[in-house]
């Protein structure tokens, strides 16, 4: 199929985020309440990196479920972009100049292409590429370490966007100390007391209205969400990122609270990624490292199996509003899914199903929907939030359709 000829450029850019259903499995649970396009990465979600970007309106092609809260907003010309891969300086350029039924490849993957209207797999099959990006040239969410592996780039990609031309405020606390002053970003509103902020060897962004207390460790690269806290003598070290709303303490590094979630008391979470309106007791750790240093596996809901990573360092990755209690312990390569309650002595399973209530010591039970559903409202009436209609169709339908064999 030749689109060359059609060479109609968009009067208006309006950008649709199409998922792989692959994909999607490869990053559950973090997408069972979202699409891949609102996963954060970096200081910013890739829908909000894509919207900076082009400047553009951004939607999703996202399963049934989802598109009551996150519908497809569609144009006589619009440009579909695989929702894995992230804006790189290289792949803006061609998206910018990217005319009517051109295509934009990667190898054997479509990456973009400019069309009325979302083309079949067989279309695409057929269909001329016009544009070929050199595979060192993109970068993609395929599966779940690769969020913490690409935190660091992408948290400088982002603080680039953001303070282009812009002056940071200044940090007047006498009894803070600062190491490479030119790579910090101060939002208006922020307090900072007696704190360390290393930006050396990478950027520290800290949100407007954000909160860093006494004896903090910040170390960069790092970003701090709007009114996001950081605790009492907390370390939060190199790639780290508390989106907005989030309260952390303790020893972080490596890892992406995707905002509104707590950890505010001491506790190590190395390697990880925790969803939205989580809690995590105080003294609760997740291992990172496996005594024998060996490879981490990790469970995929694609596969239904335990899976390779290839890497050696790998903690939790835990589903939108789950909890964890005091001195609780997760293993390497753990899963936590959507709306658990985990507490209790000992090593959790390293795969907790959705809604489930217990521990590895007591016992683990299915969480009563009616209980969850009261326990996360009570949770986002604090922030003068509730669930709404679209929120509770997507619990119900995460519970609906757990797997079957899905092991707690």
């Amino acid at each position: 199929m030749q689109w060359r000829n059609l060479g109609l450029f968009l009067s208006l850019m309006n950008i649709i985020l199409i998922e792989d259903p692959d994909f999607r499995g490869h990053l559950k649970p973090l997408t069972l309440t979202r699409p891949i396009g609102m996963l954060r990465v970096g200081i910013h979600t890739i829908k909000e990196k894509w919207e900076r970007r082009l400047s553009a309106t951004v939607s999703f092609d996202t399963v049934d479920y989802l598109k009551g809260k996150f519908p497809e907003v569609k144009a006589s010309n619009n440009i579909y972009i695989n929702s894995t891969f992230l804006p790189t300086p290289a792949l803006v350029e061609l998206i910018k100049n990217l005319k009517q039924g051109e295509v934009i490849a990667s190898g054997p993957e479509i990456v973009a292409y400019a069309s009325e209207s979302r083309l079949t797999s067989e279309l695409l099959g057929k269909a001329t590429v016009i544009h070929e990006l050199d595979p060192l040239e993109v970068v993609a969410i395929k599966h779940l370490p690769d969020l913490f592996l690409h935190n660091g780039h992408e948290i400088a990609a982002d603080f680039e966007e953001i303070t282009k031309d812009r002056v940071s405020a200044e940090i007047t606390d006498p009894h803070t100390r600062v190491y490479g002053k030119e790579n910090i970003f101060i939002e208006e509103g922020v307090s900072i007391k007696a704190a360390i902020i290393n930006a050396e060897e990478g950027p520290v962004y800290i949100g407007k209205n954000a909160i860093v207390q006494e004896g903090a460790l910040i170390i960069g690269p790092a970003s701090v969400g709007e009114e996001g806290k950081v605790a009492y003598g907390a370390k939060i070290r190199q790639n780290t990122t508390l989106g907005p709303v989030c309260r952390v303490g303790g020893e972080v590094g490596n890892t992406i609270f995707h905002g509104f979630s707590n950890k505010a008391h001491d506790g190590f979470l190395g390697n990880s990624y925790i969803g939205e309106w989580c809690n995590l007791g105080a003294n609760t750790n997740a291992s990172n490292l496996k005594n024998d240093y060996s490879e981490v596996k990790i469970y995929d809901y694609h596969a239904n199996e335990m899976s390779p990573t290839g890497e050696v360092f790998c903690g939790t990755f835990m589903g939108d509003f789950s909890k964890a209690g005091i001195s609780t312990m997760f293993n390497t390569g753990s899963i936590v899914g959507v709306s658990c309650n985990v507490f209790g002595a000992g090593f959790q399973s390293k795969l907790i199903k959705s809604f489930t209530w217990g521990g590895a010591a007591e016992g683990y039970e299915n969480y009563r929907f009616e209980k969850a559903i009261e326990v996360i409202n009570a949770t986002m009436e604090r922030r003068g939030l509730s669930l709404t209609d679209e929120d509770m169709l997507i619990l119900q339908s995460i519970l609906e359709n757990r797997p079957k064999n899905e092991e707690k």
